[in-house]
């Protein structure tokens, strides 16, 4: 099959390399294909303009330099796509399908690729005018833009040169307010916060973020029926200069047939809410969660922004489906402000859901299937809490285990959630839980696991707590308890003797993770996501509180040194994780991801070993690709039995560290290369796995790299990965081994591995 597949890469290689001599094929007799568009600066014409000496313009200094960056986007013909912004690949698949469309190949050929573009005199005609008047938006009043199309064969090359002259600033700037209540008001709010200044580059973008923010800011405070067509502004130029004295005007409110007048001021008056449902004429919400979810208050002035916060938390209600706001204004009360009445409307979701899910599994090569069946209840308690039990079943054929009874894996788990949509916690009043995007959770989960080694039984309890701010950039999570119970109910003999009771195989790790064990650990987590950069953090201690008790108590210690609770060993550990991607775009089809993730944990007091699920390990999708799942590590550490791989290839402590170029192909595929780094450590020297401790000076040398390349299909909802990762350094090698830099000396079977993931690795 491998061999297959190594014709079928080398005939399509082929293939897009033959065709791509013949791109142009299908370019009409007399047309062109665009080849190449750039925008460029003709710096001849980009020297800077005498600016006033008028020492008000002196404050700030004007910005000169154009956004050479920004200005290309008012392109509106962009060449074909390529693949790593060097070949035209889809345009060679296109080119690959001859002129008969009733052919079912050629149809699909024409559907993966994409058609040669063609050089469309009048879109360059459209985009100089675009370009003109942006340099003019920008302040470069004077700018022009040159068109240079250099043909060759039956290709163009078009280039537009940006002759943007001097820059224009504003040399006096005078606010008009023809309102003096909100002349006040902006007098007495924002002078510090106006976004226009004396000395500024003149900038149509900053006129109209001026006019958005008195805009946000006077919708916010009443003014209901405000809007941004009242604020113009009037530039005028000084002949000779570069200067512009610019005047803002906030005009009056107007009215059809009648004399303009003040702008009102509005305040709320009666808030009511009903059912948006003719069929269902009762709302399912308690009365005091309808007031926590609405920010808008009597007596109050009219806020834009709490009108927002009230759609944003009633959408956030499970039990509510669609929410309908509006307003009636009764009689004015005086001249100058007015009364508001608001409706609420809500259609309620249905108050129960049942769904089974079956599933296809796959561990190492093992196959097996899984079903879970789940209710959900979302309205439990008449507050949107959302209440699911969910029961899920696994089988799973083992294979290559030699002197067991059994060669199956079961797994039974039953798992309970109740979700509420806000802080439940006391001394939050009701402006906290209105400021916080927040849900608060408890879990209970019992899962029961048979293997052919040994039986597994796990009980869970956490009550925790998530909130985000009102950007979503920012998400936290506190759990405030989590407690882990395992215990290990039977053990099979052949395991026992082999790992467990034999001097040359067991060690610490081993023997630890297969013995009963409590933790209860405090954490919290907090994440950010916003303009290309995505940083995740997290840190938990567990054992600390019950080690206090034990010793204030004066609890015995067994025969190992550790306090036991209910005669069971619990867990005492710190760590701490941080991960940031930074994602670079450089056009629409390209970019680059690089990605730095760090981790480390330490046991200590009543633990020498951390809990296997604590433990970190390296290899697999979404760390270094060279190197299968848990197949890495820790140090410079060498396999040594295959079969319990999964506890010896752990460490305590983790770094990667990734860089990945991806790229469109054509159609729903994209592909990647990648570099990747990484390893995990040990804090301790344990018997078992030697040199794996991490110390400073072999940290250099036990850095693996792997590097690889992948294709994607995003179909949107979700992204299928493979990838395919070759190693480049491993440190776990014998003494002038070549196995060391197999970058020098690859060898296929030794060094690739295979990776199929759903979602991108970071």
């Amino acid at each position: 099959m491998r061999r297959n597949i190594s014709h079928m890469v080398w005939l399509w290689c082929t293939a897009s390399i033959a065709t791509s001599c013949s791109i142009t094929r299908y370019v009409p007799d007399g047309s062109y294909l665009l080849n190449s568009v750039k925008v460029k600066v003709d710096e001849r014409s980009a020297a800077s303009a005498p600016h006033s000496s008028d020492s008000a313009a002196q404050v700030a200094p004007p910005d000169f330099r154009l956004p050479v960056s920004d200005l290309k986007m008012y392109v509106r013909q962009q060449p074909n796509s390529r693949l790593f912004s060097l070949f035209r690949l889809p345009l060679a698949t296109w080119s690959l399908a001859g002129p008969d469309n009733s052919r079912w190949l050629n149809r699909t050929l024409h559907s993966l690729g994409e058609p040669p573009v063609i050089l469309d005199t009048l879109k360059t005609l459209q985009t100089q005018a675009d370009l003109q008047q942006q340099l003019r938006n920008v302040g470069f009043l004077q700018g022009n833009v040159r068109v240079e199309t250099h043909r060759k064969g039956r290709k163009a090359d078009v280039t537009y040169w940006l002759q943007p002259g001097a820059a224009y600033t504003v040399r006096h700037l005078h606010y008009a307010i023809d309102d003096p209540q909100i002349a006040q008001r902006l007098a007495a709010t924002d002078s510090t916060q106006r976004l226009l200044y004396e000395g500024m580059r003149f900038d149509v973008s900053s006129l109209e973020a001026e006019r958005k923010r008195i805009t946000t800011l006077l919708t916010n405070d009443g003014f209901f029926r405000f809007h941004k067509e009242y604020i113009t502004f009037l530039a005028d130029t000084i002949p000779g200069t570069q200067d512009i004295d610019l005047t803002l005007r906030l005009g009056l409110f107007q009215r059809r047939n009648q004399p303009d007048t003040l702008h009102t001021r509005y305040y709320m008056n009666r808030i009511d809410y009903a059912s948006g449902d003719p069929a269902d004429p009762q709302i399912h919400l308690r009365h005091r969660v309808l007031e926590e979810c609405t920010h808008l208050a009597e007596g109050q002035p009219y806020s834009a922004a709490l009108l927002r916060n009230t759609y944003n938390h009633f959408g956030r209600m499970q039990a509510v489906r669609y929410t309908n706001i509006t307003f009636t204004e009764p009689n004015a009360i005086s001249a100058d402000s007015a009364l508001l009445d608001c409706h609420i409307q809500l259609q309620s979701h249905k108050p129960s859901t049942l769904s089974f899910q079956p599933e296809g599994t796959n561990t190492a090569g093992d196959l097996g299937a899984a079903a879970s069946l789940t209710y959900q209840n979302r309205n439990l308690f008449r507050g949107s809490e959302v209440m699911s039990l969910k029961v899920r079943g696994a089988y799973e054929a083992i294979r290559g285990l030699e002197g067991y009874s059994n060669q199956d894996f079961m797994e039974y788990s039953a798992e309970a959630r109740l979700q509420f949509p806000r802080f439940i916690m006391p001394f939050v009043g009701h402006k906290q839980q209105q400021m916080a995007n927040a849900t608060s959770e408890l879990s209970l989960l019992y899962d029961l696991q048979n293997r052919p080694e040994f039986h597994r039984r796990v009980l869970s309890a956490a009550w925790r707590y998530r909130w985000h701010s009102a950007q979503r950039h920012e998400n936290y999570q506190f759990d405030l308890l989590d407690l882990d119970y395992v215990f290990m109910p039977w053990i099979s003999a052949t395991f026992k003797k082999d790992y467990l009771d034999s001097e040359t195989t067991r060690n610490a790790i081993l023997r630890y993770n297969y013995e009963d064990l409590f933790i209860a650990k405090i954490g919290f987590g907090y994440a950010y996501n916003h303009n290309g950069v995505a940083l995740k953090t997290n840190f938990e201690t567990s054992g600390n509180l019950l080690a206090m008790g034990a010793r204030l108590f004066k609890a015995d210690k067994d025969d190992l040194g550790h306090y036991r609770l209910f005669n069971i060993a619990f867990a005492q550990y710190v760590k701490g994780d941080i991960d940031i991607t930074r994602s670079l775009r450089i056009d629409q089809n390209n970019q680059i991801v690089l990605h730095a993730a760090v981790g480390i944990a330490y046991p200590y007091g009543n633990s020498n070993v951390l809990p296997f699920e604590k433990r970190y390990f390296a290899g697999g999708a979404n760390s270094v690709r060279g190197w299968s799942v848990r197949s890495l590590g820790p140090g410079r550490y060498k396999e040594r039995d295959g079969r319990i791989n999964f506890i010896n290839q752990t460490g305590d402590m983790k770094l990667d560290l990734n860089a990945e170029y991806r790229t469109l192909l054509f159609w729903k595929l994209s592909g990647a290369l990648f570099i990747d780094a990484g390893n995990v450590w040990t804090l301790r020297d344990y018997p078992g796995q030697p040199g794996g401790k991490f110390t400073f000076s072999d940290f250099p040398s036990q850095i693996a790299v792997g590097y690889g390349a992948g294709v994607r299909m995003n179909f949107g909802y979700f992204i299928l990965r493979f990838d395919l990762g070759m190693k480049a350094v491993n440190p776990a090698y014998a003494e002038d081994d070549e196995e060391h830099y197999p970058i020098l000396h690859p060898r296929f079977s030794r060094d690739y591995a295979f990776h199929f993931a759903v979602g991108m690795p970071f």
